[in-house]
């Protein structure tokens, strides 16, 4: 029986004459074990989400810098990474990702380190990684970038791993390569209710693949263009 992991959390609650969030963010994740790990002399990823243009569901950069700066107490050499995504939008490849982190306010100024796409240029940069005990998925295509750190978000060969993003994608699916962020999806792929189709169109607006028609006022999903990435079942309102 496998032993249960130690979950550390803090509250937002912050008497401003004690401490401020990112002092009480930095005391949290030295509790948790963080100045444990070994990271002299050693390049450690920090996987954040640099959020969409005029998308404010992001962690904020002041909380990046906490981390970087921990990391580099420590001798480590930290970077910001992401991968490209799969759908369209303005973090699709590595130049758009990069002037979308900036403009949201990541840089070396604000993060105290440097942004590094996982993935490159084109999200093409990846590594086959095997899923030990994988039931789904067997191997899995992992931005190039992320593997050459020697840690990542704290986690070494032994030690704490570090998550401050409040969605169980951000590591899975995050860290896959476009072709990885592919195969995930590929085991499912919406289907088209013909009953219910109003043929309003919303869902072919939203597709970044063009996988979808209208035929006698339906729509129709190509399945050899569709990526099951699931954009078009949340603009649909017809269920």
């Amino acid at each position: 029986m496998s032993e249960k992991s130690k979950v550390y959390f803090a509250d937002f609650r912050c008497p401003s004459w004690r401490e401020n969030l990112p002092q009480k963010l930095a005391r949290l994740m030295m509790t948790a074990g963080f100045g444990d790990v070994d990271m002299e002399g050693k390049y450690v990823a920090i996987k954040m989400h640099f959020g969409e243009l005029g998308n404010m569901a992001f962690l904020r950069p002041n909380y990046a810098k906490v981390v970087a700066d921990l990391c580099k107490e420590q001798g480590g050499m930290p970077f910001l990474t992401d991968c490209n995504t799969l759908y369209p939008g303005s973090r699709k490849n590595a130049l758009e990702h990069l002037d979308c982190a900036n403009l949201n306010g990541f840089n070396t100024t604000t993060t105290g380190c440097q942004i590094i796409i996982g993935d490159g240029l084109r999200g093409t940069d990846e590594v086959e990684v095997p899923v030990v005990n994988g039931e789904y998925c067997k191997t899995a295509l992992i931005g190039h970038a992320i593997m050459d750190a020697d840690i990542f978000n704290g986690s070494a060969k032994s030690g704490c791993l570090m998550s401050l993003k409040m969605a169980q994608a951000d590591i899975g699916m995050g860290c896959g390569s476009r072709a990885g962020k592919m195969q995930q999806h590929a085991s499912g792929k919406p289907a088209i209710n013909t009953e219910v189709c109003r043929g309003c169109r919303r869902c072919a607006k939203e597709c970044g693949s063009d996988a979808i028609t209208y035929v006698n006022k339906k729509a129709v999903i190509d399945y050899d263009k569709c990526k099951g990435c699931g954009r078009c079942i949340g603009a649909c309102s017809f269920d």
